[in-house]
């Protein structure tokens, strides 16, 4: 077997597992919707599967790209991204080939960037939604900052939540 079509089937790995990643942040966002925490935690835990496995065929395709470099007689470098290794590769089909499965993997790793984003986004809104409760729970912050002597009477009135924090 060619180092380029171990190259492809690695990339094709490296798809998969993005390709489940991206499910995964899918299946994810009812859960925060619905501040689902034991949903959560089985899905974080599903993507730490997933994103190990992604890691261990990245390392896979700096080694085959590296082997191959290395075949053809150039300098291994594993910061060579495929589209430099497509600059390197005389064959028609095998480049074809990568270039394809590398516009494959972009597609499916841009639409999950995408779902992140709507995903973190919920995230911001759910903190800011319990800063917001704990403020009306616990009264705040003071509105007037300025330093008092503690033995003095306050200008205003304190506003107290519904629980007493000096108790």
């Amino acid at each position: 077997m060619s180092s380029i079509q171990s190259l492809l089937e690695t990339m094709d790995k490296l798809s998969e597992a993005h390709e489940a990643l991206f499910e995964l942040a899918q299946e994810k966002t009812q859960p925060l919707v619905r501040n689902d925490v034991d949903k959560l935690n089985m899905i974080v835990n599903k993507e730490n599967k997933w994103i190990r496995l992604i890691t261990e065929a990245n390392q896979q395709r700096i080694q085959l790209i590296s082997a191959y470099l290395i075949s053809r007689g150039y300098n291994p470098n594993p910061k060579i991204t495929v589209s430099d290794l497509t600059k390197v590769i005389f064959k028609a089909e095998e480049k074809t080939a990568l270039i394809e499965a590398q516009r494959k993997l972009l597609e499916i790793i841009k639409r999950l960037k995408e779902r992140n984003v709507i995903n973190q986004q919920l995230i911001e809104q759910s903190l800011a939604f319990i800063d917001y409760t704990v403020d009306l729970v616990l009264g705040g912050p003071e509105d007037n900052m300025v330093y008092q002597h503690p033995n003095q009477q306050a200008y205003g009135t304190k506003r107290m939540g519904i629980f007493d924090t000096k108790a």
